[in-house]
């Protein structure tokens, strides 16, 4: 039973790191693409390119620059599942792409309650910050308005692990457990903003009923 654990850790490990070195050879390009298909988290795929950074492999912007552009682009081919695909292809082949119907669910009750300026806020959610996209393309969300709130979500939140990448050097594996204290503050940030802007639509909404 151990041994069986331990094989099967090893290969992940085994895996991941072949997916890293993947990255480091594409530089640029690789922390765009992993951050594009995410086959790892892309907490990881950013502090790593952050740790590239370090090695003077790559700029520290042009690292933030990719994974932005990265984190976007998976985001829009979630949008336009949404809204060309819809619940019929998320039922059939959302385990393909790691999402489950439940998170759906969660997404478009809370995209319906809140309106598109969720679409920031879920960004600093874990698993949310993708799944939020697909109820977004359901709901057929101005496509603009879209990319503008996922790139602004997804910006920080590139440059943290970048930066943490790269202050951690050789250590950047322990990201996870470096980044939790800075992680926090931004989903209560988030939050936040959420209920200025839904204070914000309340407060219009009477503003026109009057």
């Amino acid at each position: 039973m151990e041994g069986g654990l331990r094989e099967g850790m090893e290969f992940i490990h085994e895996i991941l790191d072949g997916a890293l070195k993947w990255v480091e050879s594409l530089g640029y390009f690789g922390i765009l693409i992993g951050l594009l298909i995410e086959v790892i988290p892309s907490e990881i795929v950013l502090g790593f390119g952050g740790y590239l950074v370090w090695k003077g492999e790559i700029s520290f912007w042009g690292a933030v620059l990719f994974g932005t552009l990265g984190a976007v682009g998976q985001n829009w081919i979630l949008y336009w599942i949404g809204r060309y695909g819809g619940r019929p292809i998320i039922e059939k082949y959302g385990k393909f792409i790691k999402i489950k119907q439940k998170h759906v669910d969660i997404s478009e009750n809370w995209f319906n309650k809140y309106g598109a300026g969720i679409v920031f806020t879920a960004r600093f959610v874990p698993v949310m910050r993708q799944v939020i996209s697909i109820p977004a393309g359901m709901a057929r969300m101005n496509f603009g308005l879209f990319t503008l709130l996922t790139a602004l979500a997804s910006l920080p939140w590139s440059i943290l692990f970048v930066y943490l990448g790269r202050s951690l050097g050789e250590n950047w594996d322990k990201i996870d457990e470096t980044a939790a204290p800075y992680v926090q503050p931004a989903i209560l940030i988030a939050i936040a903003l959420l209920i200025v802007y839904v204070l914000f639509k309340f407060l219009r909404s009477r503003g026109k009923s009057v």
